[in-house]
């Protein structure tokens, strides 16, 4: 009898074992899409690990898919969060899918599914074939796909290592990828916007590829100029820090003058209004300066020596050294007697100095010829007309000058210096030594005292008496 009891308690601890999952019988049905080429006996894994396996795949009422999959005592019973998602072991296969369970984090996980229990589509994601991709496309777009494809092709060419050191990399930013998509998909209509705008802008960049492959090529340019200043790079980085500390403290005394600057944008905003018409026309006149912002460029800069804006303010210097020199000049004290104390002939007061000390030292000479004025005035009016006008008619004034060299006739020398034998000589017609004529000696004095312009009247030193003969 004891021998029977104790096979009776084996039989039925067995049966309790098998029937409570020691034989992997908790099972899921999950609702897909598509059963996406599934077959009975598929493997399901956690993690890449094997967890279980497909039993059933049978078709529901609604049309979708209804796999039912056994799971492993070690991850039974499944949680509440938990999505299943059909993948292939690879692009090259046909019927290769396999379950893949992804578990929920830990603190998240909702209410255990009870064996039996179903995944809702929300919870399911089917495979996507490539086929279907491709059969989405056109035949245009195809042909562009081949040939990026084959760009890349040609890319990679030769630097395989380095792009596999740049997929290392890359494994990060995939794995929070998902993260990223899940957000996109939250807001459909956000994401549709998204992608319209991203069409016409790829609409409007296609219409200026050829702005845009001059800006390619631009960009190369520069980042190959960047990278052979590697080094200059290497010193201004390393100079950073000190700049960083230098302008915080400029941010920080810059958030003050922001918060004074409020008034003044309240009280622009208005004139921001006004101002549209004006820089709507300004757009057009802009576009009519570039020709001459180009030309200005080139006389502000240009190469070569000495024939730009930029030399010329350089020769500035020199020039400035040459024109002030030493700084104030010294002209003498009396410009009359000492001028020749204030010649230089090392012009070291500069040409300002010495052109200070010229007019300043000229200025006996121009006193001395300033009672001759009226003579200098007649001699320039003379060329004007040949006589002036009176009560008698017109009349004309002839000066003549006789000397030795003179032309005269046999027994009548119109001048004889050695013996004064000339009868216009004895008449008292004609005399010498006339050297020493005052301003206004050639005019008659009119009866008011005018002329002479002599010493008498505070002139230069001359001979009064030298007036013109005759009543």
């Amino acid at each position: 009898m004891a021998a029977v009891v104790a096979l009776l308690v084996a039989a039925v601890a067995v049966t309790l074992v098998l029937l409570q999952g020691g034989g992997g019988y908790y099972q899921v049905t999950a609702e897909f899409e598509n059963a996406s080429q599934l077959v009975p006996g598929n493997e399901v894994v956690v993690a890449g690990t094997p967890a279980g396996s497909v039993d059933d795949i049978a078709l529901g009422a609604d049309g979708e898919a209804l796999v039912t999959m056994s799971v492993d005592d070690q991850y039974a019973p499944l949680k509440g969060g938990t999505t299943a998602t059909v993948r292939s072991y690879s692009l090259s296969g046909i019927a290769n899918r396999q379950v893949e369970l992804t578990l929920p984090p830990h603190g998240q996980e909702g209410e255990e599914i009870p064996d039996g229990g179903v995944l809702d589509q929300s919870e399911t994601v089917s495979e996507v074939d490539l086929d279907q991709i491709f059969n989405t496309l056109d035949k245009r777009t195809v042909e562009d796909l081949r040939k990026v494809i084959v760009g890349l092709e040609t890319s990679y060419d030769g630097v395989g290592p380095e792009a596999n050191k740049g997929f290392k990399y890359l494994n990060p930013f995939l794995s929070t990828s998902r993260r990223l998509f899940g957000e996109l998909t939250r807001d459909q209509h956000a994401f549709e916007s998204l992608l319209v705008d991203t069409s016409r802008l790829s609409g409007a960049l296609a219409e200026r590829r050829d702005d845009v492959s001059l800006l390619v090529h631009n960009l190369d340019g520069m980042m190959g100029a960047i990278g052979r200043q590697k080094e200059s790079l290497a010193r201004a980085v390393g100079e950073l820090p000190d700049f960083m500390r230098s302008f915080n403290t400029t941010a920080v005394n810059l958030r003050a003058t922001l918060d004074d600057l409020d008034p003044l944008v309240d009280a622009s905003k208005p004139v921001a209004v006004k101002l549209r018409p004006f820089f709507s026309e300004f757009r057009g006149a802009s576009r009519d300066l570039v020709p001459a912002v180009r030309d200005l460029d080139a006389i502000v800069k240009r190469r070569g020596r000495d024939n730009d804006l930029v030399e010329l303010t350089r020769l500035a210097v020199p020039l400035e050294r040459k024109a002030i020199g030493a700084g104030s000049p010294d002209c003498s004290g009396d410009p009359g007697s000492e001028f020749g104390d204030a010649a230089d002939d090392e012009f070291d007061q500069g040409a300002f100095g010495e052109s200070a000390c010229s007019l300043r030292n000229a200025l006996p000479n121009l006193a001395f010829f300033r009672p001759y004025t009226p003579e200098l005035v007649g001699w320039f009016d003379d060329f004007g007309h040949s006589g002036i006008t009176d009560a008698n008619g017109g009349i004309g004034r002839v000066g003549t000058t006789l000397n030795t060299f003179s032309l005269s006739t046999p027994g009548l020398p119109i001048l004889d210096l050695a013996h004064r034998q000339s009868p216009l000589q004895q008449l008292g017609l004609l005399d010498t030594g006339n050297t020493r004529r005052c301003p206004g000696a050639l005019e008659r004095d009119p009866g008011d005292g005018s002329t002479p312009f002599g010493p008498s009247d505070g002139g230069p030193s001359c001979d009064e008496g030298d007036i013109p003969v005759g009543p």
